[in-house]
């Protein structure tokens, strides 16, 4: 049986003598503090409007000032901090903080239940949780474990702190002034190397239970250079703005890495984003380099947002879901700005395959980026030729470790140097790579494939059509069809018998949905991916919901249903 081109894995090892220092936050920060201490790094929104900046001078300081804070608390290398908070400045010095003394910093989601991050808390053996005031409300569901020795709240001095059984409880500043005794040993960074244990991100559960990925110290320099660089063009006079937040990986690179590696500036909203507030960021810090995803640039269109109000962006950045090439033309056509759609993961750290300026085109992903490699297989792990769909893998220098604590799923998604994105993708002769969707999703119906993206492609093109999903769901003969799931536009009368003669018009016998179903909303992860298996779970309850309907409907009096 064919396999994958593999390499020897080396065993862990120490980092051997005369390896080059690198620290992440050494190169992010501390070295633009030197240079050019009086740069703008942040510009910062809070939750009542108001706005801030920091330097890179003023945000080293921040960060040696947590890193003592840290050191005096009794954080060790390697001891994993949870932060669970608001895109603000606090958040990134407490990352770039960790980092600094080789602790593992571990931004999570900011949509989690108490009992996530109990989970997620009790999974990653977190030694200090930090929490903005607005998820104050999760402290306490992280008391009592094993591993937790303090609690910061970022808060307003009026704010009351909130009670943690077992775990120190301070507020931010409490928490760095009790460090001023530790700055002498936090003025030198903890002596880590490029393969040096550096954070985690857990993944956005789209499909299951989150895994934390882990990521090394030379990863985030190894995304600045390669998609950054290559296809992006980043400089010190860019402003990047990400709608999707700091906790997903795609939002780390877009608010931290890429903007820090370069000097150039972020601007961090800490609210919930909205079209509103995204207006005013475009209108009052023109941002150039603006980052979202597909769920995120429907909304914008949906809202009616001024023509103009892309003028100051010279790319727009798409992730996390294939872009429809409907939806693309749209944006780009509205809007006047050029949008650059992409597929990174969490386990790869950022998008490893990309449009790029001045040759993008609809419906496709784009080019692979400078730094990695790609290939398409089939079931049997031989390459399939082009244009023939297959298993997308990559490998690159960004690459996670693994994942913590799940060794089966790790061989089965890392295999050698090469990863298993789970996704399915078709490469066209000159290069270019397509989307079909998950591969899970890919759905076969009456023995032939059909891909979800062509017909959820075929629905976006009715104009009534906000956003699309579409599942793989049983007939009353156990065999697997196609099932529309909807958002239409606020107030549009269309019905879903219309968008079934829509579909009937426009796709093959075998590829049409056997249902349309019409969704207020669709669930979404914090990132805002759509939830595909909770969404594949909706469709099956309303439609088993209709069926008893039908039972009942159909069961004279008397007779059992």
């Amino acid at each position: 049986m064919a396999t994958l081109d593999t390499v020897p894995v080396a065993p862990s090892l120490p980092p051997p003598p005369g390896a080059e220092p690198f620290n992440a936050a050494e190169w992010l920060v501390t070295r633009h503090a030197r240079t050019d201490p009086g740069r703008r790094a942040i510009t910062a929104i809070d939750l009542d409007g108001g706005v801030r900046t920091l330097t890179y001078g003023e945000l080293d300081d921040a960060v040696t000032r947590f890193a003592a804070a840290l050191i005096a608390s009794g954080v060790r290398p390697e001891e994993r901090l949870l932060l669970c908070m608001g895109d603000t400045p606090e958040l990134l010095t407490a990352f770039l903080a960790g980092l600094r003394i080789g602790a593992v910093p571990v931004p999570v989601s900011t949509m989690l239940k108490p009992k996530d991050i109990a989970l997620l808390a009790t999974d990653s053996r977190a030694r200090l949780v930090a929490l903005s005031s607005e998820f104050a409300a999760l402290a306490p569901a992280v008391g009592g474990l094993r591993d937790l020795a303090d609690v910061v709240l970022l808060a307003g001095p009026d704010e009351p702190l909130p009670e943690v059984v077992g775990a120190r409880v301070r507020g931010w500043d409490a928490f760095v002034a009790a460090g001023a005794d530790a700055l002498d040993q936090a003025a030198t960074p903890y002596p880590t190397v490029a393969d040096s244990p550096a954070f985690w991100l857990y993944t956005s559960g789209t499909t299951g239970t989150p895994k934390g990925a882990m990521h090394r110290h030379g990863s985030l320099r190894d995304t600045a250079e390669t998609y950054a660089r290559d296809v992006l063009a980043i400089g010190p006079d860019d402003v990047t703005f990400s709608v999707a937040k700091f906790f997903f990986a795609y939002g780390l690179g877009n608010t931290m890495t890429f903007p820090f590696s370069v000097g150039a500036s972020t601007v961090l909203d800490r609210a919930r984003p909205s079209p509103a507030s995204t207006l005013r960021v475009l209108q009052e810090h023109r941002p150039t380099l603006f980052f979202g995803g597909p769920t995120y640039y429907a909304a914008l269109l949906a809202a009616g947002l001024p023509a103009d109000a892309f003028a100051g962006v010279r790319a727009s950045v798409s992730a996390g879901e294939a872009f429809p090439a409907a939806l693309f033309e749209r944006f780009t056509g509205t809007f006047g700005v050029e949008m650059l759609d992409g597929i990174g993961s969490t386990e790869m750290l950022h998008i490893f395959i990309s449009g790029r300026p001045g040759r993008t085109r609809a419906g496709s992903t784009g080019e692979i980026v400078a730094g990695y490699e790609a290939r398409i297989v089939d079931d049997d792990g031989a390459p399939v030729p082009d244009g023939t769909p297959g298993h997308l893998y990559v490998r690159g220098d960004s690459a996670a470790t693994g994942y913590w604590q799940r060794t089966e799923v790790t061989r089965r998604v890392f295999q050698g140097p090469w990863v298993r994105t789970g996704d399915t993708y078709v490469r066209s002769a000159d290069g270019y790579y397509t989307s079909l969707g998950r591969t899970d999703d890919i759905i076969k119906a009456g023995g032939i494939w059909v891909s979800p993206t062509e017909v959820e492609e075929r629905l976006r093109q009715h104009p009534a059509v906000n956003q699309v999903v579409v599942v793989s769901l049983p007939d009353a003969d156990g065999l697997d069809k196609p099932v529309a799931c909807v958002v239409l536009l606020p107030g549009d009368p269309t019905t879903e018998d219309d968008l079934v003669t829509f579909c009937r018009e426009g796709l093959a016998a075998f590829k049409r949905p056997r249902h349309v179903l019409v969704f207020d909303e669709l669930p979404t992860t914090a990132t805002g991916k759509l939830q595909r298996f909770r969404i594949r779970e909706l469709a099956l309850d309303r439609l088993s919901g209709a069926a008893r309907s039908d039972n009942l409907a159909a069961a004279t009096p008397g007779e059992p249903a």
